[in-house]
């Protein structure tokens, strides 16, 4: 292959990012494109790189090196890079190498002012913008200036900041490579980014343009505050005008330099209202070449605008495509919120969720988004979906209240006749009979020991026409009317409770303590029953040895270990005996394809070794018999207090009732998700054996590869007589899967790609208090525990966990804690739920709780009225 030094801007596009890196491929791609004007320049390619880098002494030994240092470690990746840096800069062009770029800067004028700019492999990518993370350097003048600046660009390769940015994105040291632009310089008359869709808010339909006088360099380094203007539907529709005090200009015999700004020109605008509409307008003939929003560069000379740069804007949130395919305005909520579960799913999980679910769900970014657009525009629907959601989620109930007011996004649809939603009528009730949670209890284990009997026989094809079935008998037993009117008896009783005894007796969220140790809440005894295994444990110190020294992704096999010890076969047979019990659980356990504890059981070990610690013997019963005790002790408070009112007798006997039927039920509200993990693990245990026949016929090098195709992509691929997986297919995916991780899920999200936070309206908490939802009533202090990670859990009696959301498998950390913040939450998920039966004061949808508070910080919850103190 004949190696290509340097290729003309004209003679590429965006399709050779890995010869001239995403700078020079965007810029070759915007030279194309009628109507766009690009400084004249030529890229030195990646094969020029890889020459001096085959000169750089031992570099694949700094490059091992440089991979395995933690990117926390900053002094160490500082050190190492900058040698690696020096080592570049030092190393002579080889003379054809040099002859290739001056001949080249020749066809510009060998005199000519240039900018020298770095172009990585790994940037402007639709997944990692990677800006700034490498150097540019304007108005260099002369062929020798030229050369010792292309030499600094490959060398930036390896800045601290480069380095660091890569690491964290996953991205490997080696397969990234450094091309450099040449262009000829622009000498603004002012300069700036614009933004073709907003990037604070995520709409597409709305332009952001950032200008400033002089070249963008003021800007970008932070110089100055730009004027800021925001353009819809070919008009300025906002803007702000900075004073603009300094500018950066050229120099005449080559570099930059920063100069005061004439006080009377100060406060005008950079641009005229005409020039940002005109600019919006060449960058939506950018956007649609790229067929994505763009971050654009810009520079107006004589009334004219150069675009010296375009990438991606990879921080939107994407939005959620209509199967209708229409171009009407939609609303979508998250599902994430609601399923405690924010993080990306795989291909197989979501698709799998989709097929499962009781309503239509779309995907974006490997989240799930129902489409509320026609209940909200149904007057009579609307006011009972803002009434659920506001329940669950104030934030969500406000941000779809903000869509609602604007009177033009959703079309009002009359309550009946074709077309409108049905209104969602309370289902009928029921007695309040614990014999109804006993049989519906039963008529799940039936149904699920038949999927267990039935999904064994089944095998290739016959076994996804047969999930399918199973599918349909999942949303059967789920939509079973008794199963709503159970889960819906609870809730609306618990409703009911806390708004008659505050308006009556003055007292919030009363119910939180009558339903301490509530019967049949699978997931309370989930974490109840770890501490009657950590009672077998404790009196046994080989085993808890033994357990101290498991890493985490030893898998099943320490179970098999752990018996040779003494007193192991009796710690084994507890730790196996609560698998078979719970097994199907795991931290994001609404994707099937996380691995569930009974898949990997030493997630547990740090929380039974916790329990060890912080427990005496007998724990568990003693902690749901106070409970209960303290629940009942309630209730008699309660009915005297109300029997003393007027018509107290009356208000006693209504309370009663309603305190006897959320006891009855509210356990029960656990149940259904019990259900539906119960079966998803049996689904992914046939799939995985499907999966592991592919990899013996060679079809797929692993089987967790299956994760990232779609159910019906793996029933094709198993259908199909040729047995193909596209490994490229596969190989985007896991790219596109880890670069989802760095977005955050809006809680609702409109088809202009808006992103609607919502804002808790109150003024009745204390300056600087973090705001949220009050779900578990009390008032703890206590030392902040940060986990991101169950299986890294470290918890002292007495912590208070911080964490951005908690689904039923974090119930077993909940018996060691003192309090609960969640970042997301509602009153009847089931963090929430799992506080109150256990009696900790929680607050949940404490937006950026884990960032705000630090691990370790001593803080006070707020549990009565939903707000968090930081304290030290």
């Amino acid at each position: 292959m004949i190696e290509q030094y340097v290729l003309g801007l004209q003679e590429v596009d965006e399709t050779q990012v890995a010869v001239v890196g995403g700078k020079g491929a965007h810029l070759g791609g915007l030279s194309r494109i009628v109507g766009i004007r690009v400084p004249d320049g030529f890229c030195v390619t990646t094969d020029a790189f890889r020459r001096i880098m085959a000169e750089v002494p031992s570099i694949d030994d700094r490059l091992d090196q440089l991979s395995r240092l933690n990117p926390d470690d900053r002094e160490a990746i500082r050190t190492l890079s900058a040698q690696i840096r020096r080592t570049i800069e030092g190393i002579a062009i080889p003379g054809d190498l040099a002859a290739s770029i001056t001949g080249a800067l020749a066809r510009l004028g060998e005199q000519a002012a240039c900018a020298v700019r770095s172009s990585a492999t790994a940037e402007d990518l639709p997944t990692a913008s990677f800006a700034g993370q490498q150097d540019t350097y304007l108005n260099v003048v002369g062929p020798t200036a030229i050369l010792r600046h292309v030499s600094r660009c490959w060398a930036s390769l390896f800045t601290e900041r480069a380095v660091t940015y890569r690491q964290r994105n996953g991205i490997d040291h080696r397969t990234v490579h450094m091309a450099v632009v040449v262009q000829q310089m622009v000498f603004p008359d002012a300069a700036g980014i614009l933004f073709t869709a907003d990037p604070v808010t995520g709409n597409r339909k709305v332009a952001t343009v950032d200008a400033g006088f002089g070249l963008g360099e003021a800007l970008v380094s932070g110089v100055v505050n730009p004027d800021v203007f925001k353009v819809r539907d070919g008009e300025v529709v906002a803007k702000a005008i900075a004073a603009k005090q300094r500018a950066v200009h050229a120099l005449q015999g080559g570099g930059t330099q920063e100069v005061a700004i004439d006080s009377r020109r100060q406060g005008q605008p950079a641009l005229t209202d005409a020039q940002v509409v005109r600019l919006v307008q060449l960058g939506w003939r950018i956007e649609a070449h790229f067929g994505r929003p763009q971050d654009i560069e810009w520079c107006l000379v004589d009334d004219g605008f150069e675009i010296v740069q375009s990438r991606p804007i990879t921080t939107l949130f994407p939005v959620p495509v209509p199967e209708t395919g229409d171009q009407e305005n939609h609303v979508y909520v998250s599902v994430g919120h609601q399923q405690m579960m924010t993080d990306p799913m795989k291909p197989l999980g979501f698709s799998m969720w989709q097929l499962t679910a009781m309503v239509p769900m779309h995907e974006a970014a490997g989240r799930l988004f129902v489409d509320v657009t026609r209940r909200l525009a149904s007057p009579a629907s609307r006011a009972g979906l803002l009434d659920v959601m506001g329940r669950g989620d104030p934030l969500i109930r406000d941000a779809l209240e903000t869509v609602i007011d604007r009177d033009d996004f959703i079309p009002t649809l009359p309550d009946t006749g074709p077309g409108a939603p049905p209104a969602d009528g309370p289902p009928a009730p029921i007695e309040t009979d614990p014999a109804i949670v006993t049989e519906l209890i039963e008529r799940s284990q039936a149904s699920i020991a038949a999927l267990e009997r039935d999904i064994r026989t089944k095998s290739g094809p016959a076994l996804f026409d047969f999930l399918l079935e199973a599918f349909e008998e999942h949303k059967r037993v789920l939509s079973d009317p008794l199963n709503f009117q159970a889960i819906m008896a609870g809730m609306e009783a618990t409703w009911w409770l806390n708004d008659q005894l505050q308006e009556w007796l003055g007292e919030k969220n009363a119910a939180d303590t009558l339903t301490l140790s509530a019967p049949d809440n699978v997931t309370s005894e989930m974490g109840l029953a770890l501490l009657d295994v950590a009672d077998v444990i404790r009196p046994l110190p080989e085993v808890v040895a033994f357990l101290q020294s498991v890493e985490y992704a030893e898998g099943n096999a320490f179970l098999d270990e752990l018996a040779k010890l003494a007193g192991g076969a009796e710690a084994r047979d507890a730790i196996a005996s609560y698998l078979d019990r719970y097994g199907m659980r795991c931290v994001g356990e609404i994707d099937i394809t996380r691995p569930r504890w009974r898949e990997r059981p030493t997630t547990l070990v740090p929380v039974i070794l916790d329990n060890v610690r912080n427990f005496e013997p007998g724990a568990a019963q003693r902690r749901f018999e106070q409970g209960r005790q303290k629940a009942q002790k309630k209730e008699q408070d309660v009915l005297s207090r109300l029997r003393a009112l007027p018509d107290g007798e009356q208000k006693a006997d209504e309370a009663k009732r309603m305190i006897d039927r959320v006891r009855t039920f509210i356990g029960y509200r656990e149940y259904p998700k019990y259900d539906i993990v119960s079966r998803c693990f049996l689904y992914k245990q046939a799939l995985l054996e499907e999966a592991e026949r592919l990899v013996q016929a060679g079809v797929l090098p692993e089987k967790e590869d299956v994760f990232y195709l779609t159910f019906q992509e793996f029933h094709d691929v198993v259908r199909s007589k040729q047995h193909q997986v596209d490994d490229r297919l596969i190989k985007e995916r896991k790219d596109a899967f880890r670069s989802y991780h760095a977005l955050t899920p809006p809680r609702v999200l409109t088809s202009d790609g808006e992103a609607v936070t919502g804002a808790y309206r109150r003024d009745d908490v204390p300056a600087g208090a973090l705001i949220g939802l009050p779900v578990s009533a009390g008032t703890v202090e206590g030392r902040a525990r940060v986990i991101l990670d169950m299986a890294e859990a470290d918890l002292e009696a007495g912590d208070i966990l911080v964490t951005p959301f908690t689904d039923p498998s974090w119930s077993p950390l909940f018996v060691g804690i003192a309090g609960l913040v969640t970042e997301v939450g509602g009153l009847m998920t089931h963090g929430a739920v799992i506080a109150r039966e256990y009696g900790l004061p929680a607050v949940v949808g404490v937006e950026q709780a884990t960032r705000l508070i630090r691990d370790g910080q001593r803080i006070r919850v707020h549990g009565t009225d939903g707000y968090v103190e930081i304290l030290a």
